[in-house]
């Protein structure tokens, strides 16, 4: 071929390639367009015509959920009204009293939970006090979203509560002056058996890392402690930026944390500690489960692929995607994934399928068939698939359905605002708890309520039988399906003295956040955890936790 002849057909393939991508962008840009004139035109087509009047906002909302509910689990719209919980969530930060309030069965607003050193607490305001009036105003009936929208406003405004004691025939007046609320990222620091220290972080907002800073320096200089505990379960996650903070508290500067990738490459961006650190060395273990998730991915991943901790529990969440707010028409905003992160190893934390997870949101187990082997800096095999595997798995107690539903249907609730009338204190939450004839009387206060709860086991049986009878089997295994309904048929006597220690624990923990708050509450909890048992042990044995650090080549052959 001439020289002249491949210089003409390589001018024809670029010529044809720069004319193919309008071509493609201008399909594109006329399928964008049809589809919207589809929706339009149908909407009109519903509004003139459909039997009944059509509400616009209701009908179009469900619309635009439905289309952000196909891409992922954390694309979604937030209109005007809802932007002030979604500031929330991201600072910790409102203005109001700085209380939780629910709604009880009569439909009052019943205060849940006052936080501690806020307005509502230093004017006195309990747990299980109804709030029926704000400034004159009757909340029965309102809802929880309007009586709390009431509740809010300025710092520095005052409002007047009238409010119901349980145990009190008289109302109260309560005047309160609004501040603005910082929720406290961590919830507790405190010193544990073997001057192990322990921190509780409860949410990434825009000063996680600086409280934990704080947290980690007071327990390093003026406990001496030795090792720490670092616990992350439950924390939903949040600001990327301070997960890299608390890493950098604990590895060198010029550390890779965690790298963003997404279709805008110029958004791409590598996050490294930039700072020196407060300790490199102390033995440390990060506690997570399932509910560890977003940025505490972050923490736990990267500490586990610097080899910088050992993580024990169970395996987190699986959310490995970074979002980002749009301001869209009329002051609202579309918070829509922009990139996936990955951490120091190089995997992707987010799960392969987060269409299908487990009931509590987590990803499932994935098998090994289907994931990627990576190493952490020291050689350690890790792998992918969906969120941080524990070097340690240790399950947590399992929580019965029926202590779930005591605590949803506020039965534990009210047992104990009616257990608190007239008691001004209580011991220490370390040494707090209910005596047996306290739990017989909760027995009793259970019944007279005429409890009932969901029996998955029930369930499933009921769809066996079915089944079985449909198949044919019935008339061999009917005697087994009987002893088998007389075994699961509900009996509240008899579960609630077989789950009497968790549920007396969920009972302590009520009692207990009434007078010594989330603070107590936790202190109580570490009594009998067996994950922070076993990080204490763990912590206790310098070869054990060692040998978890070696890298996977090294490791000596176990015994057999």
């Amino acid at each position: 071929m001439s020289r002249l002849n491949l210089g003409k057909k390589i001018l024809f393939f670029c010529l044809s390639f720069s004319v193919l991508l309008p071509v493609e962008a201008a399909e594109k840009n006329f399928e964008i367009g049809k589809n919207l004139d589809i929706f339009n035109s149908l909407y009109r087509e519903l509004d003139m015509f459909y039997v009944d009047t059509l509400d616009a906002e209701k009908v179009i909302r469900t619309g635009i959920d439905a289309m952000l509910e196909s891409l992922d689990p954390y694309t979604s719209y937030i209109p005007e009204t809802e932007l002030e919980d979604f500031k929330f969530m991201t600072t910790g930060e409102y203005a109001g009293v700085g209380a939780v309030i629910t709604m009880n069965k009569d439909k009052n607003i019943v205060v849940n939970e006052p936080y501690e050193g806020k307005p509502a607490a230093k004017a006195g305001l309990k747990a299980g006090d109804i709030i029926l009036s704000i400034d004159g105003e009757k909340l029965q009936g309102i809802g929880v979203s309007a009586a709390s929208e009431k509740l809010k406003g300025r710092p520095g405004t005052k409002i007047k509560l009238e409010i119901q004691r349980p145990g009190e025939k008289k109302t109260r007046i309560v005047p309160i002056e609004r501040e603005l609320i910082q929720i406290d990222a961590v919830t507790y620091s405190g010193v544990l058996p073997g001057n192990i220290g322990y921190i509780f972080l409860n949410n990434f907002t825009d000063k996680s890392g600086q409280e934990v800073r704080d947290a980690l320096l007071d327990l390093k200089n003026n406990h001496h402690i030795e090792s720490l505990i670092l616990d992350l379960r439950g924390n939903p996650g949040g600001i990327l930026e301070e997960a890299v903070q608390i890493v950098n508290l604990f590895v060198p500067k010029g550390e890779l944390v965690v790298s963003t990738k997404g279709k805008v490459k110029q958004w791409d961006k590598s996050y490294r500690t930039t700072i020196e650190p407060v300790d490199t060395v102390m033995p440390l273990v990060v506690l997570t489960n399932s509910g560890s998730a977003s940025a505490s991915e972050i923490v736990s991943g990267a500490l586990q692929d610097l080899d910088r901790a050992v993580i024990l529990g169970t395996r987190t969440f699986g959310k490995g995607l970074v979002q980002s707010t749009r301001e869209v028409a009329y002051d609202s905003n579309l918070k829509l994934t922009i990139a996936k992160y990955y951490i120091p190893s190089g995997r992707l934390i987010q799960a392969l399928d987060y269409s299908h997870r487990n009931p509590d949101g987590s990803v499932g187990r994935v098998p090994d068939s289907l994931t990627n082997v990576f190493k952490t800096s020291k050689g350690r095999l890790v792998r992918d698939g969906g969120g941080i595997n524990p070097d340690v798995t240790v399950e947590s107690k399992k929580i019965p359905t029926m202590a779930l539903y005591l605590t949803m249907d506020n039965v534990i609730f009210d047992y104990a605002t009616q257990w608190v009338v007239g008691k001004d204190s209580i011991v220490e939450p370390e040494l707090f708890s209910i005596t047996d004839e306290d739990y017989e009387s909760f027995k009793d206060f259970v019944k007279k309520r005429d409890f009932t709860y969901d029996r998955q086991s029930e369930k499933v049986l009921k769809n066996l039988k079915e089944v079985a009878e449909f198949e044919g089997y019935m008339d061999t295994a009917s005697d087994e399906f009987k002893a088998l309904e007389a075994k699961l048929k509900p009996d509240l006597d008899r579960d609630l003295d077989k789950f009497k220690p968790i549920i007396k624990d969920q009972i302590n923990e009520e009692i207990i956040k009434r007078f010594y708050f989330q603070k107590g509450k936790i202190k109580n909890a570490l009594r009998d955890d067996i994950q922070v048992k076993e990080a204490i042990k763990l912590l206790n044995d310098k070869e054990a936790y060692s040998k978890l650090l070696l890298p996977s080549e090294s490791k000596p052959e176990e015994k057999k």
